[in-house]
């Protein structure tokens, strides 16, 4: 049985979240392409997912909005429930090459879910050259994070090709389970809890205070430093209004490309550690460094760009999601890689004190009472000052097997919310496996920036 608790009722974050994709821009949809040594027993993938489905509930529920938005948003069983709906078997036309998985795969994480129905989607991928195959794995952020996703991909992965299928489980037999739809009471008790609940989340003392500031600024000297730090932190997030840096990347569209990228595990770590830093401050560098030489080999170099970086704030075995985004200035100009490097360090240590302040959940516990039009419009706001989001997620050092397959490369697709290009990383089996999801609006040379990236890694790892 899966060790992974859900709640019953999305996070504010994740209320937020849901919110937000009003605007199509700010979609949360994250996605894998996961590239195996061949096909895999499709009826076998299946029957895993049917038992996985059993054994974590989130996988067969639907999201059911509050009125009005008076509490976040809840998760009820979808009665009507199809496997078939969600893990689907499709052919790839010859040659059967990457960049046609890649791009089927931009298409399918950009289209948005239906949501009357469980947010997620397998698509098994066959055809590739030599026998080989993919899996285009779709899941909406209000399930999980990538971090509880890995988790929760052990219930259909395997550490050995022949594995024995797990035998049949049980349905969870939980108080936490929500009714189904026809039973639930949304504009009654659980609607009124949810709203109390949100107050909540703050000590009652802070959170009363922290809204007489925001109604009343002029208080802030007279205000307890704890109401005083996270009002700061607040207003900071709602009214940064410094506009993205890069002199290239100005337009925003709906339109995606997807960009496969490979570094090596060990000599990147290696790397970081004799510069006096992690594995998450080097790849940070590797993106500056690869933004800087695309500006300067488009003519239009730039002193520095505006960054965001996903930080886990995990602190319990939850499946719900559980992180903040820092943001920071990182130097573009022409430096040696280990000044880079060291800059950006210093950085991250100050956008990481900076993102305690005023995390996702508190952002969007007091938020959580304006209307959707205008979260929307502040959140569209608030991407316009990013250039490029990253994010890092650890994956496993031994290999992996689905229904009988090796994986044997992992491409992990972010969301963009509305920045010019979203870099995730996803470590496995000793290599960097990294997708760059990019706006081809704002970046017009995807595959010169994937090559950027590229010697940016080879510079690092020489330095």
């Amino acid at each position: 049985m899966s060790d992974l608790r859900f709640d019953s009722t999305m996070s504010d974050a994740e209320g937020l979240m849901w919110r937000l994709e009003k605007d199509p821009h700010l979609s949360s949809t994250f996605g894998t392409v996961t590239l195996l040594d061949r096909a895999p027993d499709f009826d076998s993938l299946r029957r895993r997912m049917e038992r996985a489905v059993v054994v974590i509930p989130r996988l067969r529920q639907r999201v059911m909005p509050a009125p009005a938005n008076l509490s976040p948003p809840t998760w009820v069983d979808d009665t009507d429930f199809d496997i078939d709906l969600h893990v689907r078997r499709i052919a790839c036309p010859k040659p059967g090459t990457l960049r046609q998985v890649l791009d089927l795969a931009s298409l399918i994480v950009a289209d948005p879910f239906d949501r009357t129905r469980p947010l997620w989607q397998f698509t098994v991928v066959e055809g590739l050259r030599g026998g080989k195959a993919a899996v285009i794995q779709k899941m909406h952020h209000t399930i999980t994070d990538g971090e509880r996703g890995v988790e929760l991909s052990l219930q259909y992965l395997d550490v050995e090709r022949d594995a024995p299928e797990p035998p049949p489980a049980r349905p969870v037999d939980t108080d936490d389970r929500t009714a189904d739809v026809d039973d639930a009471d949304p504009i009654g008790n659980e609607a009124i809890k949810g709203l109390l609940a949100a107050g909540l989340r703050l000590p009652l003392g802070v959170a009363r205070q922290v809204r007489e500031l925001l109604a009343d600024p002029s208080g802030l000297p007279d205000a307890s430093s704890a109401a005083a730090k996270t009002f700061q932190g607040i207003v900071s997030q709602l009214s940064e209004t410094d506009e993205a840096r890069s002199p290239l990347w100005t337009a925003r569209s709906l339109h995606r490309r997807v960009e496969p990228a490979r570094a090596p595990f060990r000599a990147t770590k290696d790397a970081a550690k004799r510069l006096g830093g992690t594995l998450n401050t080097a790849f940070l560098t590797a993106a500056a460094d690869a933004a800087s030489a695309y500006h300067i080999e488009m003519g239009a170099p730039t002193e520095s760009l505006r960054a965001s970086m996903a930080i886990s704030t995990r602190t319990e075995q939850s499946g719900a999601n559980a992180f903040s985004l820092a943001r920071l200035l990182v130097p573009t100009g022409e430096m040696p890689i280990d000044e880079r490097f060291r800059a950006i360090q210093e950085a991250t240590d100050v956008a990481r004190e900076a993102s305690k302040a005023a995390g996702l959940d508190t952002l969007a516990t007091v938020t959580a009472a304006l209307p959707t039009s205008v979260i929307t419009r502040l959140a569209r706001q608030q991407g316009q000052t990013i250039d490029f989001a990253t994010s890092n997620v650890k994956g496993s050092p031994f290999a992996m097997y689905i229904a009988g397959a090796q994986l044997t490369e992992i491409y992990p697709i972010g969301p963009l919310g509305g920045v010019a290009f979203n870099l995730t990383l996803m470590s496995y089996l000793g290599s960097l496996d990294m997708a760059l999801n990019v706006d081809t609006a704002a970046v017009d040379d995807p595959e010169l920036l994937r090559t950027c990236l590229e010697r940016a890694f080879t510079s690092l790892a020489n330095a």
